[in-house]
């Protein structure tokens, strides 16, 4: 299998929110201020040992006991930088999480091994997260399972999922684009592809998107998205995955309404395109093993039929 990589930039080092920039910026600061006690220090060692070094024939050193002012500068000095790093962690602390006064606007709960995203308008999906540029989001985040922990670093802090304590944080994007994110807390075997992608766009783009979520699936029309509509009802699809619209109302897996407009399939191991869809669809345990999704032995003309269907689900 030949995996499609995300497209939505994940580097720490370029934050385009309030929040994620000043996690940067402290950690910044912290680095300068460690880079120059390191240098310092091994600067030291390494003038001690050329102007200090043994010599045939010396006397040993004289020994002086006590020098207050030394004592004093490497008391202060210490304590000094201490704290004015646990002052800047406090400062960013309260810009990284202001305080969430108000109802989330989102909820996403971590899966094994997939995110479920769900708006207070009503609009689901999974794995991407659409959001307005220049809007500040406030987030639940819950998990179903085990301990996960949510990050997209150019956007906001990182966060865990425990299993009953919700928590919340603020998510915002000030330039459009896609972000890329991912677990951060290994949680089993798929840990490392539970991908998502932040998508901001224009307000516009985004009511529109939003909007076309809420909407329920239109009816299968070509003649094979009607076989796998009925095969998708015979093999019981829909006890896991929902449909909004057309009956299937399973919680346990991701909603389908809008599959075929979402960017990746499986949490981010293949492009969601007629191949990927397939692929899928075919053996998912060849593609994601481990995974909850079973294998259904389905025939090539099923597979194709299904498929169709699935690719209707705009």
């Amino acid at each position: 299998m030949v995996r499609v990589p995300l497209t939505g930039s994940e580097t720490p080092f370029a934050p385009v929110s309030p929040f994620a920039a000043a996690i940067a910026h402290a950690f910044d600061v912290t680095l300068v201020v460690c880079a120059v006690l390191g240098l310092a220090v091994a600067g030291a060692i390494g003038y001690s040992l050329v102007a200090f070094r043994a010599r045939a024939g010396a006397a040993d050193p004289p020994q002086i006991a006590g020098h207050r002012a030394l004592e004093v500068v490497w008391t202060v000095v210490p304590l000094a930088i201490v704290t004015g790093l646990f002052v800047m962690t406090v400062a960013t602390m309260a810009k990284s999480d202001p305080p969430a006064e108000r109802a989330p606007d989102l909820t996403v709960v971590a899966h094994q091994w997939w995110w479920e995203v769900r708006y207070a308008s009503g609009a689901i999906t999974a794995n991407e997260i659409h959001v307005p540029v220049g809007a500040s989001l406030l987030v639940r985040l819950e998990s179903a399972d085990v301990v996960h922990d949510f990050s997209v670093p150019q956007l906001t802090r990182k966060m865990d999922a425990v299993p009953g304590h919700p928590n919340h944080f603020w998510l915002r994007a000030d330039a459009a684009g896609a972000y890329g994110g991912a677990c951060f807390e290994f949680c089993g075997a798929q840990h490392a592809w539970m991908r998502l992608l932040v998508l901001a766009d224009p307000l516009q783009a985004f009511d529109a998107w939003q909007a076309a979520q809420r909407a329920p699936a239109r009816p299968p029309v070509e003649a094979a998205a009607v076989r796998g509509e009925s095969l998708f009802r015979a093999e019981a699809c829909g006890s896991c995955h929902a449909v909004i619209g057309r009956s299937f109302v399973g919680s346990v897996a991701p909603d389908l309404t809008h599959v075929a407009s979402r960017t990746t399939l499986a949490a981010g191991v293949l492009d969601d395109t007629p191949d990927g869809l397939r692929a899928w669809l075919r053996d998912p345990q060849a593609v994601k093993p481990g995974s909850h999704m079973p294998s259904f032995n389905l025939s090539e003309a099923q597979v194709s039929d299904l498929a169709s269907y699935l690719e209707g689900l705009r």
